[in-house]
């Protein structure tokens, strides 16, 4: 796949980690890479977003926002309060061809969870990965509570006849509980597809040369990495 869209099951659980192991483990490989941040919520005109966090972790990747809103809320609201305009699918749809059109792999980290308004009009980031015709990777938490939102977020998915190639955990504990454990092996018929990563916890800490060279054993084949997604991976510390 040339375009992944990277969704949430909820706010603050590794997507942006994710997204930078992925483009580590592609970069890695001798491929070019850009990340998409449709609308950056919650920064400044002077922070680092997301891409940025993204592009310090993983190396050099092309980064694009398309907007950035200072309050840290759905983009929608975000915008709104702002006094500035939305954005729309259809803006999103043509910046992933454009990147498309240079890179070997474009990667669209959306805000929050897979139905988070874009617009007054109601579109979502399904919305956007629907007109650009791209699959949707899940980044979902480890422990309770995770197999209902991520079912969730599957049935949404299949909704807008989207595919989702599987589901990242964003966050794994270094000491796993029960739940964590069993959710292993539910994750994926939660989903209705594999699991394709386990991101400990605490990744984005490591020294950016520590996360490169680790982040191929956090993700599974599918997202050309290394791992076996069994909870039993190196741990990040290893790389140093």
């Amino acid at each position: 796949m040339s375009v992944l869209f990277v969704t949430g099951t909820g706010t603050e659980i590794g997507k942006t980690i994710s997204t930078a192991a992925i483009a580590a483990t592609a970069l890695g490989q001798g491929r070019s890479v850009a990340v998409l941040k449709p609308a950056q919520t919650g920064v400044t005109p002077h922070e680092a977003g997301d891409a940025a966090e993204v592009e310090r972790l993983a190396g050099p990747v092309t980064t694009l926002e398309l907007a950035r809103y200072p309050d840290p809320l759905a983009p929608a609201t975000a915008a709104y309060r702002a006094g500035l305009p939305p954005v729309t699918p259809a803006e999103i749809a043509e910046a992933v061809a454009k990147l498309d059109a240079s890179h070997d792999l474009v990667l669209v980290e959306g805000a929050g969870g897979l139905l988070v308004r874009f617009d007054a009009e109601g579109n979502t980031l399904a919305d956007a990965a629907r007109l650009a015709g791209a699959p949707v990777v899940v980044v979902a938490q480890a422990g309770l509570g995770t197999l209902n939102a991520t079912a969730l977020t599957a049935l949404a998915l299949r909704t807008y006849g989207l595919e989702s190639p599987g589901v990242i955990v964003g966050s794994w504990p270094a000491v796993p509980d029960l739940a964590s454990r069993c959710n292993l092996a539910d994750l994926p018929t939660a989903a209705g597809a594999p699991l394709l990563g386990l991101v400990p916890e605490g990744s984005g800490a490591l020294p950016p040369h520590d996360f490169r060279a680790a982040a191929p054993g956090w993700l599974a084949p599918a997202l050309g990495g290394s791992g076996t997604c069994d909870g039993r991976g190196p741990d990040p510390a290893d790389a140093a």
